[in-house]
């Protein structure tokens, strides 16, 4: 299954090693084929530089180590959705054959379409049957800096999640 993800969870997972969007980043790299639009490392690098230019080092690291297939923004005439700014993401999900578009964004999650079907990481946790009690990864618990975190050594340690 093909997911974009959103560029509100990959802000969310790299501030927030223990919360549900990190589980949901990483398992959807271990278990799907996780997508992302160049428009959300976009967004990514820019609302870091404003709000937590500290973490930026680590969001490199972060897409360095991660396994995804990389889309550029498509831009069509047709406006789909409330916010100008996501129709570009919207479009290329479309576009690439998204399954689904993981994201916490309310314009994402009101729009009625069966492909691609946006949902929460709740809802998508669910759906996938992972267990929000279930312990996170080990390596995801033990440091609060992304680059001194051994999550950056995501796929040789991968096995340690299963």
């Amino acid at each position: 299954m093909k997911i974009l993800v959103d560029t509100n969870i990959l802000i969310s997972a790299l501030l927030f090693p223990r919360s549900k969007p990190a589980k949901a980043l990483l398992y959807t790299a271990e278990h799907h084929d996780m997508v992302l639009c160049d428009r959300n490392l976009y967004e990514l690098r820019d609302v870091l530089k404003r709000k937590a230019p500290d973490a930026l080092p680590d969001a490199q690291v972060l897409l360095a180590e991660l396994s995804y297939e990389l889309i550029p923004a498509a831009y069509h005439t047709q406006k789909l959705i409330r916010d100008a700014k996501d129709q570009p993401i919207l479009d290329a999900a479309i576009v690439a054959d998204v399954d689904i578009i993981l994201t916490g964004d309310k314009d994402f999650l009101s729009l009625d379409m069966e492909h691609p079907r946006c949902m929460t990481v709740a809802q998508f946790l669910k759906a996938e049957g992972v267990e929000p009690q279930k312990k996170l990864c080990s390596f995801f618990l033990q440091a609060h800096h992304f680059t001194d975190n051994p999550v950056r050594h995501f796929y040789r340690r991968r096995a340690c999640c299963e």
